[in-house]
């Protein structure tokens, strides 16, 4: 029996699609997810959630604010979140990711993103299911 709940992850992705995917892809590996479309809807469910969340998982391109400004505010605000960001039309110039923070390419697979999970998340954040796939590898 486990007794921990499954921790949240925040998904932030203008295309609802892609957002749906991204979390089915994030609730296989035991997440729980809160979404929004925007970076402003992004820090109000941080503001009342980053207690419970340990992972950001951004697109880059959307309105307002972009995932880059996104991930620095993250970063400085709630230092125990762990963030990706992901684009299929732009790359992170140096100093535009918080320190920590990992870049993936769109499209990506999900064997890809679990990897970076395995990575930046500390093994006490990471959801049974995940803990367990880097148990077996």
């Amino acid at each position: 029996m486990e007794s921990d709940p499954a921790p949240y992850t925040l998904i932030v992705d203008d295309d609802a699609l892609l957002r749906m995917d991204i979390a089915e892809l994030l609730d296989n590996v035991g997440f729980r997810t809160l979404e929004a479309a925007n970076s402003g809807e992004a820090i109000e469910l941080l503001k009342q959630h980053h207690a419970d969340i340990v992972l950001l998982f951004t697109d880059v391109q959307m309105p307002g604010k972009n995932g880059f400004a996104l991930a620095r505010e993250t970063a400085r605000c709630w230092t125990h979140i762990a963030i990706v960001v992901a684009s299929g039309n732009v790359k992170p110039a140096p100093g535009e990711l918080p320190e920590g923070a990992h870049f993936i390419a769109k499209p990506f697979s999900a064997d890809t993103v679990h990897g970076h999970l395995q990575e930046i998340l500390p093994d006490g954040q990471k959801p049974a299911p995940l803990k367990r796939m880097s148990e077996a590898n």
